[in-house]
């Protein structure tokens, strides 16, 4: 091996590592930020265990009680490990929501309503704001990643990763609603609810996925905050030679 060869394979080597690095914490992110398994877990259990009673025995109040005890459940467990709760307290106010309009209605079908309503609601708004060039996901992830909206004029790469998944979430959802909205009609509540239920963490892995590979092929984030921890350092450091004696 030449004394060539080596920087080259030593800068090799970096990049590598670097792209890893890259991937593992645009994994952590995402995790953080969608919930991970137990995230899913969470979303999931109260709507599974509704449709499961509800298909056993047709009842709407000891479904609906069952879906809101399971709900709260989750909260206190959270509670008591010290967890974050957002992910817990979005499913308690989503199960709260779909009982409250089936118990009103009278129709157990009505207790996916605005669930499905919300799902259409968000896959729009990743729609639109892609298309007016603040791209959803970029707006969510970008605190996590601790570049904030620098994205948007500093660095393009991430702006183009963020468009695309915003995208791939937006149509992934519409899909999901193309189903869903049909069978709200056709369907009984239990049809409905089984095919909600198999709905519920397939589309939603493959955009997680697709968000990971746009963000891991994408420009490292600009750290905002240590660029203002810094300019406060150099700042104070400036302050202090000109006091200086």
């Amino acid at each position: 091996m030449t004394s060539v060869d080596k920087p080259t394979t030593t800068t090799a080597a970096q990049h590598a590592r670097t792209a890893a690095d890259a991937k593992a914490v645009t994994e952590a992110a995402l995790f953080e930020a969608f919930g991970g398994i137990r995230g899913m877990v969470e979303t999931c259990l109260p709507g599974l265990l509704f449709v499961t009673i509800f298909t056993v025995n047709k009842d709407l109040h000891s479904s609906a009680i069952a879906a809101v005890a399971v709900s709260l459940l989750l909260v206190v467990v959270r509670l008591i490990r010290k967890d974050t709760v957002k992910h817990a307290f979005s499913g308690v106010f989503g199960v709260a929501f779909g009982v409250v309009f089936a118990m009103m209605t009278g129709n157990a079908k009505d207790f996916y309503l605005p669930g499905m309503l919300y799902t259409l609601g968000l896959a729009l708004t990743y729609l639109v704001t892609t298309l007016f060039g603040v791209p959803l996901i970029g707006l969510m992830l970008g605190p996590v990643f601790k570049e904030n909206l620098s994205w948007r004029t500093r660095n393009p790469g991430r702006k183009k990763a963020y468009t695309k998944a915003s995208w791939a979430w937006g149509l992934i959802l519409l899909a999901k609603c193309a189903i869903l909205f049909p069978l709200y009609w056709w369907a009984n509540t239990s049809q409905l609810g089984w095919v909600l239920i198999a709905l519920k963490i397939p589309p939603f892995l493959l955009a997680v996925w697709l968000t990971w590979i746009f963000l891991a092929k994408a420009p490292p984030p600009i750290d905002v905050f240590a660029e203002m921890e810094a300019e406060e350092e150099a700042a104070k450091a400036a302050k202090a030679a000109e006091t200086a004696p």
